[in-house]
């Protein structure tokens, strides 16, 4: 009963390092931009989420609604601002804007914040649990944490293949110059896709600081466990990252079952071993369609 308790939480997990990694590929997706600030903003997203409860005492629910919001915000200016001329030059350009922002906020948050370690508390919702057979429970805030993650990406997949938005962010990341034909602005479009995966990136930081204790240095573990997600289930393939966080999230359970220290450690090997059999991931494709 260990190992499928364990095989349990590893599923659970999974979909939270998916929800962490969504907003990755959605953004490498549409705009091939891979964001080196992706785990900061996560973090970010966590110190959000203590303003709005432990420093303004309002509910926990508000700060779920609250960081997407303001991250959202603030990836339509980012996008609109710097990462659309960033685009158009190519290259290593959008690389080096995105390791930028991730410095220049890692320093602010840490003038803000002080470096001291954090944490969101979550009360009764943070240690409840739900018994399912004996010796086999799970607690109510990764199973809440890791069906969020599945229903984003379900949401996700379902905007860029169901909604006119969703298309027109498909028709500027496959043709750029026959989209602007069409009529589709795809400055607004891409600021838009970065808006979404911001607020993806929020809701995931907010769930981050009620699971773990952050510092504005943290974001560096979160996005190498959202590269391995994206990387393992191939790059811009939203049901890839939800692959690839279960991989990842089951294979380091079931490493920490062995033994505790190896669990961060198989699921690295893992990440490597995929890397190094299949470099397109599990479920490649060209497009985030």
């Amino acid at each position: 009963m260990d190992w499928v308790n364990a095989l349990a939480q590893g599923a659970l997990l999974g979909g939270f390092y998916a929800l962490l990694a969504a907003g990755l590929s959605l953004m490498f997706g549409v705009m091939r931009i891979v964001n080196l600030a992706h785990g900061l903003l996560a973090v970010a997203g966590a110190y959000v989420g203590v303003v709005v409860v432990e420093d303004a005492g309002l509910p926990l629910w508000v700060a779920l609604v609250v960081a997407p919001l303001v991250l959202a915000g603030f990836g339509y200016l980012l996008q609109r601002g710097f990462l659309n001329r960033a685009v158009d030059l190519g290259g290593l350009v959008p690389v080096l804007v995105t390791f930028g922002v991730a410095v220049i906020l890692t320093n602010l948050l840490q003038e803000w914040f002080t470096a001291d370690s954090q944490s969101l508390r979550s009360g009764s919702f943070g240690t409840a649990s739900v018994q399912l057979a004996d010796g086999l429970s799970i607690g109510l805030l990764p199973a809440v944490t890791g069906l969020a993650g599945v229903l984003v990406v379900a949401a996700l997949q379902w905007f860029l293949a169901r909604t006119r938005s969703g298309r027109a962010m498909r028709a500027a990341s496959d043709d750029p110059e026959v989209a602007r034909l069409m009529g589709i602005n795809e400055k607004h479009v891409y600021a838009l896709a970065t808006a979404i995966a911001l607020a993806t990136v929020g809701l995931a930081g907010v769930f981050l600081g009620m699971r773990t204790q952050f510092t504005p240095g943290y974001g560096d573990l979160v996005l190498i466990f959202a590269f391995e997600a994206v990387i393992i289930g191939g790059l811009g393939s939203l049901w890839g990252t939800l692959l690839g966080g279960l991989v990842l999230g089951v294979t380091q359970s079931l490493g920490s079952q062995i033994d505790p220290a190896y669990g961060f450690l198989i699921g690295h090997l893992v990440f490597l071993a995929v890397l190094a059999v299949r470099p397109a991931g599990l479920l490649p494709k060209v497009a985030v369609a």
